[in-house]
């Protein structure tokens, strides 16, 4: 998984949505989103923006950051 899904998929548990909580918010279908969280697409510019928006981070911290994959189970 490259940066940006890793991010996706922490910022989203971290929030406490489903995917498809997620996709209803940016207006997409599901797999659609789950494509950006697989790393098999990723969104445009718009649909990161509003990604950002949603969780209240930096675009910066959407793309650029990644967290240990630890952390990705420890959001309990």
């Amino acid at each position: 998984m490259n940066k940006l899904a890793n991010n996706l998929k922490y910022y989203r548990e971290l929030s406490g949505l489903t995917q498809k909580a997620l996709a209803d918010k940016l207006d997409i279908t599901v797999r659609a989103y789950q494509r950006y969280e697989s790393g098999e697409r990723e969104p445009k510019l718009d649909i990161l923006i509003s990604i950002a928006d949603i969780f209240c981070i930096s675009l910066d911290d959407l793309i650029r950051y990644e967290f240990p994959q630890s952390s990705l189970t420890d959001t309990k």
